[in-house]
């Protein structure tokens, strides 16, 4: 449920101010949303820190770009389908038939986060195998633009006025201003998760990544901190997709949650069986030994075998 020209207040944080701005940053067309224009930011944002951290994990800015640039599009399409599947039931026609023009109206809203990064890693499987390049040091780099993406993007949730959680009374609470007299107060959880991504990027960048012993640890803990956020605000969530019928002690399950739970208990075993990994078969350690195995020049820098006299002729070299 959304409330997308409700006024918004944070009466135990701001007192009376109220938040009035439209949803929509330009009303051309179908409109150009805040949501959109903040989506793409954190993706800038994200490519731009990720291209500058790569050779900090043996690639090359190149090779971040071509695999982000695959990727990109790919989870856009990921996180419509994702939302189509475990929504469907409001796709279908009177008679159980689908309306497909209109499962492709992402304008309308309808994007889960979920289908965005399982499309995005199988894509980046995809292009590492086409490139021969290593998936796992790819994602270690780029799961910090995850991290930075998710927690300036879950502020499109909060000018859309959705995405919130169950009623509450705490202090930092949220007030959604249903006409002028009647309110809703309720759980921030956009807020909560743009600040548990941002936690999680600098415990990534301050701690994990410096002392990371194997390729794909930076991802174990990227699905390891992610998923213990998300299953925990999920929880607070009004809005949540379901798995389909499925109940729990008769609760029904809600797929974030249960995807969370795989991803945490999985990740958690893959960090466990290689606590003692050996640092050198990193593809940066692997690539600075090639690089010292090179005999030097004069200037004390190594270089690759100058080609003959014989084959510098043949190349007109």
């Amino acid at each position: 449920m959304s409330y997308p020209n409700a006024d918004i207040s944070f009466p135990g944080l701001l007192g009376d101010w109220r938040f009035t701005l439209s949803p929509k940053l330009l009303d051309i067309g179908n409109g150009i949303y805040w949501y959109g224009v903040l989506i793409a930011a954190g993706l800038l944002l994200a490519l731009w820190f990720c291209t500058r951290r790569a050779p900090r994990y043996g690639l090359s800015e190149d090779d971040v770009l071509d695999t982000v640039l695959w990727a990109i599009p790919f989870s856009i399409i990921g996180a419509r389908v994702y939302y189509v599947i475990f929504y469907l039931d409001l796709f279908r026609t009177a008679d159980g038939g689908i309306k497909w023009s209109e499962t492709y109206r992402i304008w309308d809203g309808g994007l889960a986060i979920y289908g965005a990064v399982i499309a995005a890693f199988l894509t980046a499987f995809l292009v590492c195998r086409r490139k021969r390049l290593s998936l796992w040091a790819i994602a270690d780099c780029c799961v910090a633009g995850f991290f930075i993406g998710q927690a300036i993007g879950r502020w499109g949730n909060f000018f859309n006025r959705e995405a919130f959680g169950s009623m509450t009374d705490l202090p930092w609470r949220m007030r959604l201003w249903i006409d002028g007299s009647y309110y809703i107060d309720v759980h921030p959880t956009f807020l909560y998760e743009s600040l548990w991504n941002a936690a999680g990027l600098l415990l990534l960048c301050l701690v994990i990544d410096k002392a990371r012993r194997f390729d794909g640890e930076n991802t174990c803990f990227y699905f390891l901190w992610y998923g213990i956020g998300r299953f925990w605000i999920e929880g607070l969530r009004t809005d949540s997709l379901y798995l389909f019928d499925l109940t729990l002690f008769g609760e029904r399950v809600r797929v974030s949650q249960a995807l969370s739970l795989v991803m945490v208990v999985v990740t958690a075993v893959i960090l466990i069986k290689n606590r003692s990994a050996d640092p050198q078969r990193m593809l940066v350690k692997r690539k600075a030994a090639e690089a010292a195995a090179l005999p030097e020049t004069g200037e004390g820098r190594p270089v690759a075998d100058e080609p003959s006299e014989e084959a510098s002729k043949e190349t007109g070299a």
